[in-house]
Formats: C-alpha cells, sequence, structure tokens
C-alpha cells in the first residue's frame, strides 16, 4: 500500500510543488464557469448586484429592517454584500466537497495526481466570486458615498486565515463523500443553516443577547464582521481574535489533512 504524508507541513510543500497546477485549475474552474454564456464572466458582477437588490428590497423596504438605524438602502445593500462575499466561499467550496474526489474518478483511478490540491482549487475558485463582491462594495462606497477607508488594505490578512478553515472544511468532506454518498444532502443543509446563523442580512447587535453567544460560535461570524469593520466602518480588525482563528483554523486543516490522507488508499477501491 502506497504511503501518504499526512502533515501539515508536507500540505505545504505539496502545495509550493504544484503551484502551476493549482493555478492552471484554477484558471480552468473560472473559464467554465462562464464558457457559452451570453455575457460571461458580466454575470459575476450582474448577478451579486441583483441578488443583493432583492435582499435590500424585501428586507430594508418590505420588512422596514434598519442597519444601525440607517434610512440609507445603500448602507444595507454594502453590508449585506460583504456578508454574501464571505459566505460564498463557504457555501460554494463546501457545497461542491462531497463530489470533489468521487465526482473525478480519473484523478484517483487513472493517473497518479495529487488529489490534496483539489480543496485548494476549488476554494480559489470559490474566492473569485468573493473578490468581485468586495470590490463592487469598495466601489460603490468611493462613487456613491465618497468613502474610501485605508484599512481595507487587512481584508486580505482577514480573509487568508479563513480560507484556511474552509479549506480543511472542503478536505474533510471530500474525503468522507468518496464513502458517504449522501453526504451531499447533510451539506446542502449545513450551507442553508449557516446563510441564516450567519448576520448577512442583520446585525449581529439584534440578536437577542442570550443567543449571540451562540452566533459567535459560528466561524463565519467573525469573518463577516471584521471584513465590514475595515471596509465599512474604517477600523482595525481585532488582530487577537483572528491570531486565535488562524490557530483554529491551521489546527482544522492539519486533522483534515490528516484524515484526507489516511482515507486515500481507500478512493480507488469505492471509485
Amino acid at each position: 500500500m502506497r504511503y501518504f504524508p499526512a502533515s501539515l507541513p508536507a500540505l505545504l510543500r505539496s502545495y509550493i510543488a504544484h503551484r502551476d497546477l493549482i493555478s492552471r485549475l484554477v484558471g480552468r474552474e473560472i473559464s467554465l464557469r462562464f464558457q457559452g454564456s451570453m455575457l460571461g464572466v458580466g454575470w459575476a458582477f450582474l448577478l451579486p448586484l441583483l441578488t443583493a437588490a432583492v435582499y435590500t428590497f424585501i428586507f430594508s423596504a418590505v420588512f422596514q429592517s434598519r442597519w444601525g438605524g440607517s434610512d440609507n438602502h445603500f448602507d444595507f445593500a454594502f453590508m449585506l454584500l460583504i456578508g454574501m462575499a464571505v459566505h460564498s466561499i463557504f457555501a460554494e467550496a463546501v457545497g461542491r466537497a462531497p463530489q470533489l474526489v468521487f465526482g473525478n474518478p480519473s484523478y484517483v483511478t487513472k493517473v497518479i495526481f495529487p488529489l490534496e490540491v483539489l480543496p485548494v482549487v476549488t476554494v480559489l475558485a470559490a474566492l473569485t466570486n468573493a473578490l468581485i463582491m468586495l470590490s463592487i462594495v469598495i466601489i460603490g462606497q468611493a462613487l456613491l458615498k465618497g468613502v474610501l477607508h485605508w484599512t481595507i488594505i487587512f481584508i486580505p490578512v482577514i480573509i487568508l486565515p479563513y480560507l484556511v478553515f474552509v479549506t480543511a472544511g472542503v478536505m474533510l468532506f471530500a474525503a468522507i463523500g468518496v464513502f458517504m454518498r449522501d453526504l451531499s444532502q447533510i451539506v446542502g443543509l449545513l450551507v442553508t443553516v449557516t446563510f441564516f446563523l450567519t448576520p448577512i442580512f442583520y446585525p449581529l447587535q439584534s440578536v437577542p443577547p442570550r443567543f449571540q453567544f451562540v452566533m459567535r460560535l459560528n466561524p463565519l461570524t467573525a469573518m463577516v464582521e471584521q471584513t465590514r469593520t475595515v471596509t465599512i466602518f474604517g477600523g482595525l480588525p481585532d488582530f487577537l481574535s483572528l491570531f486565535l482563528y488562524s490557530l483554529c483554523a491551521l489546527l482544522s486543516l492539519a486533522i483534515a489533512f490528516w484524515i484526507f490522507q489516511r482515507m486515500r488508499p481507500g478512493f480507488a477501491d469505492v471509485l
């Protein structure tokens, strides 16, 4: 039986060694997404704008929701877009995870392929849409409100540990999905639950105090709040919180990679 190294340094070495492959696969994922469509990459800008417009109308106009007492619909739309951007990385990447290995049997059975790069390729492809949504917020604030906070330079510092966490989740579900075919249904439910339990279209402060602690246990909550802080309010991120989050994300990735590599020898037997 072939031995697959399962340590975090081994994973990092694999990513560095296969960086060109990762880049090509991410490019292919993005190009296939818009291939054959009339608007092409324009959909990446149009869809989040239309979605934000619908949610903004429903919650701010129909339900009369207010964000921090502001009656400005643009404020609501910007807050919503940031929440959607952060959640979209998790939703797209984790949502595809159960079929990631199972849906690519040729990578497992016919060629020598570094399967461990598939989760990070999926996450980086999902990141593209999120960056487009964040750019819409930044440009919108500059054009409509005349505001451009210098603290946006901290967005990568916030997003990077979040990407590590999501990669860990994708890797874990990708490995389990080979053996558990109905995992897609569970993951689909998880994505839906996290959408409503993350402060995307409502502020965290509006949640009753007795439930706020539970909301903060959601690993997406901190990322949404911190991204809004540096993008909308011009505040500095909570570096201590980010440091602790980064440690937890690395630990999660180490555990997920260990499980992935231990289950990997059985992939070919199932596929």
